[in-house]
């Protein structure tokens, strides 16, 4: 399915906004407003231009009318910039709600994705990896795998979780944090902390050999580029913002990527520019309460590298898959067994058309987790955030690129399903192969397992 701008599709295919509010079970009331007020600013703007019309019609009588007449002239041209001058303070109020309500109205949902309101009906498209399965969890996982072939290693032993192993070890201290901090924040040590930065420099060296940019973004950004990059009205809650500036901390480095061309025109023959964005990424997690309140899968600040692509409108759905074939490369080289994912319509980022999500098994826990997820939002932000192409620099506006995002490591969560997925019998975890190399920097090219820390203090 070719994709469109919701304004397009408010004005040539009407219906089709309402079914797409229909799949995402939202108030279908928005795209009437949404098409009454787009008429109405229409209809005022034609009014504006006839006026406009006129006086220059006016303006142009002045030079060989008599004095007499000038002045008539001047008198109706002064009526004319009154009423030009109404008109344009109802058109700018009108603007601005029709803006305010094209906001609250997601993408349109593409034809494929799966119409149900919540994770239950995602749609699972493949699995991968030999996940390796303790006895307690076998029901759960023929459950999960049910419909598929998929191999898997029964386990005698049980794995410990994450949050108590990473505690355990000494390599996650979340108790003095919360001191320092609160909720949801941690210290982290030694050898997750060389992992941390190994794992970031594999995704890296993935990437630059896919053609990306690396680029290490703004940690804050303006209120502007925060509405055109997310679904502000329901994402603001998990935001935090200074106190005094008009500047949000990102929640992602897909937030300032996305307004690096903030109002600028791009060639055809530019398109597409791929880049790796790093950043820390800082999240309130408002509604997680009660969730992975231990260990540092669900943190208010993590690391991560993001890709995102501006790309020609043509091309927007080829680089979504682009993007989960990456991740699904990073996965695979680091041996943690997967499932990919469609988001049904009512689950999904409210952004994007379409969005896959890679979820890895997770032993401890009995399930699949989400790590990556990867969205194609066509002109969505683009539109906002007014990002657009041509075929060359001076000629006219072809229209909007479109914007696409994906995962490629969330540290703090890829570590760990590490900790999970390659530890032994014995509680000792194994470092993926693939990470080694990087810890040669570090002197730690031979280390093979991750090794526990005592600090002075011991545990508090």
């Amino acid at each position: 399915m070719k994709q469109y701008s919701i304004i397009y599709y408010l004005r040539n295919d009407f219906e089709l906004v309402v079914e797409s509010l229909k799949k995402r079970f939202l108030d279908v009331d928005l795209a009437y407003k949404a098409r009454k007020l787009d008429e109405d600013i229409r209809l005022l703007r034609r009014e504006v231009d006839s006026l406009k019309a006129e006086k220059n019609k006016l303006t142009k009588q002045l030079p060989k009318a008599s004095d007499e007449d000038r002045r008539v002239l001047i008198e109706k041209a002064r009526e004319l910039d009154r009423k030009i001058t109404s008109k344009m303070e109802v058109l700018k109020s009108l603007e601005k709600q029709f803006n305010d309500v094209l906001n609250k109205i997601p993408n349109v949902v593409a034809d494929d994705v799966p119409v149900a309101p919540d994770e239950s009906g995602n749609k699972v498209l493949r699995y991968w990896g030999r996940p390796k399965v303790m006895e307690s969890h076998l029901d759960v996982f023929i459950e999960y795998t049910k419909g598929f072939d998929v191999d898997y290693e029964i386990i005698d032993y049980k794995v410990t979780p994450h949050a108590d192993w990473s505690e355990d070890s000494g390599l996650v201290d979340t108790l003095r944090a919360g001191k320092a901090a609160g909720s949801r924040f941690y210290y982290m040590f030694k050898d997750l902390v060389l992992l941390e930065i190994a794992l970031t420099a594999y995704a890296m060296d993935f990437l630059i050999k896919k053609g990306f940019i690396p680029v290490e973004t703004p940690h804050m950004v303006r209120q502007r580029v925060m509405e055109g990059a997310a679904f502000f009205e329901a994402f603001q809650e998990t935001l935090y913002k200074t106190c005094d500036e008009d500047l949000y901390l990102i929640a992602t480095s897909e937030q300032s990527i996305a307004g690096f061309y903030l109002d600028e025109v791009l060639e055809e023959g530019e398109l597409p520019v791929k880049f790796a964005g790093w950043s820390p990424c800082y999240r309130r997690e408002a509604g997680a309460h009660g969730r992975d309140m231990k260990g540092i899968f669900r943190v208010h600040q993590f690391n991560k590298i993001e890709q995102f692509i501006f790309s020609h409108p043509d091309e927007s759905e080829m680089y979504h898959e682009e993007l989960i074939n990456n991740a699904e490369e990073l996965y695979k080289g680091l041996g943690l067994p997967y499932r990919v994912v469609v988001i049904a319509s009512g689950e999904m980022n409210r952004l994007a058309v379409k969005q896959y999500d890679l979820e890895v098994w997770m032993p401890a826990q009995g399930k699949y987790r989400e790590l990556v997820s990867a969205s194609n939002c066509t002109d969505w932000q683009a539109y906002r955030l007014n990002i657009r192409y041509t075929d060359k620099r001076g000629h006219p506006i072809k229209g909007y690129v479109h914007t696409l995002n994906g995962t490629a490591i969330a540290v703090q969560r890829t570590l760990t399903a590490i900790i999970e997925n390659y530890q032994d019998a014995e509680g000792k975890v194994e470092i993926p192969t693939v990470l080694r190399r990087y810890l040669s920097a570090f002197g730690y090219g031979d280390k093979k397992h991750i090794e526990p820390l005592e600090l002075p203090g011991g545990k508090p």
